[in-house]
């Protein structure tokens, strides 16, 4: 592990730096300054640095993209306990020594690759620059299924509902999936913006009750007065997951669906 320290820094410094050279070609809509897009197949990647640094190793890249296919986001953000924004998770490799815990509770070998190999480590399948096979796997599933202009460019929800992809709900077999069909009519608070519609459907379908509230969204204050764009455009509310998971929040008709086509 020689040498990481300084490498894991170069590669900290870069990502930054694209951040920052992107934030140039922010698109504004309205008086609404949108945060930039990385590519697609970078979209919903995490970059998890929260101890690697410190213990001389690079940072993981993780893609939400390859997991969504074959899991919905309860079942790591529930189950498994991983938080809901970046970081904010202690999960520690141990030099994958860390069993049933975090990843290690598929990569075990057995659902998928296993912290070590046979000769004893694995540690570049996580650690380091996005892996070829990453890239392969998310370009298969975008040829394959629906597509959306913006983020990804996968329409998740689609393909969920057209059967195109079976996610596991759970790690167990004894989870009952939540029916909830309420649809939540949200008034905007920017004068001749139509009000936003929430599904809870399309969520449930994907989410928890407990990953959204009371943490993110808290149903005893029964208003939506505090649910303004702009703390939705600084990652709180809906922009948890709505700018960099969730279809961004680019194209505004899919949130305000009786907006008037701008331009």
């Amino acid at each position: 592990m020689k040498g990481l320290a300084f490498k894991t820094a170069v590669i900290v410094l870069c990502f930054s730096a694209g951040i920052s050279l992107l934030a140039g070609r922010a698109l504004s809509h309205g008086d609404l300054t949108l945060p930039p897009l990385p590519e697609p197949e970078d979209y919903g990647d995490v970059l998890m640095n929260r101890v690697s640094a410190e213990k001389d190793a690079f940072p993981v890249i993780f893609s939400h993209s390859v997991h969504r296919a074959k899991y919905t986001c309860r079942v790591c953000h529930g189950e498994l306990d991983f938080a809901m924004k970046s970081n904010e998770t202690g999960v520690v490799c141990g030099n994958g020594e860390v069993k049933n815990r975090h990843c290690t509770a598929c990569h075990n070998g057995t659902i998928s690759f296993a912290p070590k190999d046979e000769e004893g480590r694995n540690c570049s399948r996580c650690h380091g620059t996005k892996t070829e096979q990453a890239r392969k796997i998310f370009y298969a599933l975008k040829k394959s299924l629906p597509s959306l202009k913006w983020g990804s460019e996968i329409d998740w929800g689609k393909a969920l509902a057209g059967g195109l992809i079976t996610p596991k709900t759970s790690l167990s077999d004894g989870y009952q999936p939540i029916i909830l069909d309420q649809t939540l009519s949200l008034e905007a608070e920017m004068s001749g913006i139509p009000a936003a519609i929430f599904p809870h459907k399309a969520h449930v379908q994907w989410l928890d009750c407990s990953n959204c509230h009371p943490d993110i969204f808290n149903i005893k204050k029964k208003t939506t007065k505090h649910f303004s764009m702009a703390r939705i455009l600084n990652g709180e509310f809906c922009g948890v997951c709505h700018l960099r998971v969730a279809f961004p929040m680019d194209e505004c008709k899919k949130c305000h669906p009786t907006m008037r086509k701008q331009g």
